[in-house]
């Protein structure tokens, strides 16, 4: 990990996942086409007060990919084994985007597993949408990430560089970015195996009939000029869920990164 406090880096079958810190547990699981290291931001602070699970989805980073076909179900199976593999009993889990989703399906399939839910951006609204389909496609196939990955050793503290890679799609601020997040962002990028199986997933996957069931508390974060997912999915989710809603603002789709203060606040309330 390229987080201040390095973490164990361990397998549960076929997945790859990072251990580290002491207290409560801490499940954070990232989206679409990133890893654990996406996490980097917020990670020196919660080993400090959590014991802190980073899982890599399958076909992401260290971990190998499921079959064609696999189900937003089967993913979250493949992160209740992590949790089984280190005899997790209650654990907080804090999902980003496509891990928002997974999150969801695993406090559905297993409530006795999860307490609390952080949804960051959660996917799985509009992100069904054919427009969302084909964009998730086309990055899969031409893989943007690993070709300027390459160039973050050189440029990862060059504001122009962050503002060409990540904006408007990924943040509204750029400036806000760290090196360190950079490099959290793309280090995995040349690992992934197969993307498209998640992406796949996550497009079939509508998840509103089922959110009335979850019952674990949970608080949803959103930046207010996310790029990839609308407000109005905040505000649904919201409803459904009867959750608290936190907007940041000037903030895009990767809130984890841009503004890491507002995820740490919003996890401790969750985790209280």
């Amino acid at each position: 990990m390229t987080a201040a406090t390095t973490l164990e880096t361990r397998l549960a079958g076929t997945v790859e996942y990072h251990v580290g810190g002491d207290g409560d547990p801490v499940l954070l699981v990232h989206g679409l086409g990133g890893s654990s290291e996406n996490w980097v931001e917020v990670l020196p602070e919660l080993v400090r007060r959590h014991r802190v699970i980073a899982v890599d989805l399958p076909g992401h980073a260290g971990s190998e990919p499921l079959t064609r076909g696999a189900t937003m179900g089967d993913f979250a199976a493949a992160t209740a084994a992590v949790l089984d593999a280190e005899g997790v009993q209650r654990v907080v889990v804090a999902g980003h985007s496509l891990g928002g989703l997974v999150a969801l399906r695993l406090a559905r399939s297993r409530p006795e597993l999860v307490r609390g839910l952080l949804l960051v951006a959660p996917a799985g609204i509009a992100t069904t949408s054919r427009v969302v389909e084909a964009l998730v496609f086309a990055a899969a196939a031409i893989r943007p990430g690993r070709a300027v990955a390459r160039f973050r050793h050189r440029w990862a503290d060059h504001v122009w560089y962050r503002r060409a890679v990540f904006r408007p799609w990924f943040v509204s601020d750029p400036v806000a970015l760290t090196p360190r997040a950079i490099h959290g962002l793309l280090s995995d990028q040349p690992r992934h195996t197969d993307t498209k199986v998640a992406g796949r997933a996550m497009i079939a996957d509508d998840p509103r009939r089922d959110l009335p069931e979850i019952a674990c508390p949970v608080v949803i974060l959103w930046g207010a000029r996310d790029a990839q997912l609308p407000l109005e999915d905040a505000f649904e989710y919201a409803r459904r869920l009867r959750a608290r809603l936190r907007l940041v603002a000037d903030c895009g789709h990767l809130v984890i990164v841009e503004r890491p203060h507002a995820v740490l606040d919003a996890l401790a309330e969750v985790s209280a």
